[in-house]
C-alpha cells in the first residue's frame, strides 16, 4: 500500500495533464515500512526523453516522448540528496500514459527497479482520468499496489 495526501495527488495531476500530450514524469520521496509506503513529497521532473540528458542506452530507441519517459540522472541524484538531507528515501516514480490506461508497459516493466512504487497517470485528451500504483515481484513482474489517501 501507497499512502498520499489529496495535495500530492494534485501534484501528479496537474503535472500529468500539463506535460499532455507527452508522458510526464517525477520522483516520490517518503517513507517505506514492509510494504507500506507513506508519500512525504512529490518532486515533479521533466522528461528527458530522446534529449542530451538522456542515457545513451536510451537515446536511439524510435519512441517519442508522448509515449516514453526518463528522468535525467542528475535529477535522481538531486532527489536523492534531498531526500537523504530529510530522513527519506525515494520511494517511487511516477509517469502518464497518454491516451492509455493506468497500466504498465513492457518498457516499464523492463526498465522498473525493485522496492519502488511505479505510479501511473492515465490522460484521456488532456485529463487525468485514473491513477494506480504497481510494484515488482519477485520474479520481475508487476503486481497493482492499493493507493490510500
Amino acid at each position: 500500500m501507497i499512502q498520499f495526501t489529496s495535495s500530492h495527488l494534485q501534484i501528479i495531476y496537474n503535472h500529468a495533464e500539463g506535460a499532455y500530450p507527452e508522458e510526464c514524469c517525477g520522483i516520490l520521496l517518503g517513507i517505506a515500512s514492509n510494504s507500506n509506503k507513506e508519500c512525504v513529497k512529490v518532486i515533479t521532473t521533466k522528461n528527458v526523453w530522446k534529449t542530451e540528458e538522456q542515457p545513451d542506452t536510451f537515446r536511439h530507441q524510435e519512441e517519442s516522448r508522448n509515449k516514453r519517459y526518463t528522468i535525467a540522472p542528475r535529477d535522481l541524484m538531486v532527489a536523492q540528496k534531498q531526500a537523504r538531507e530529510e530522513s527519506l528515501n525515494i520511494i517511487g516514480i511516477f509517469h502518464s500514459h497518454v491516451d492509455n490506461l493506468a497500466v504498465p508497459s513492457e518498457f516499464d516493466r523492463k526498465y522498473a527497479w525493485h522496492s519502488y512504487s511505479y505510479i501511473i497517470v492515465s490522460v484521456y485528451e488532456g485529463k487525468a482520468r485514473d491513477m494506480r500504483s504497481w510494484c515488482l515481484d519477485e520474479t520481475h513482474g508487476f503486481q497493482e499496489e492499493i493507493i490510500q489517501y
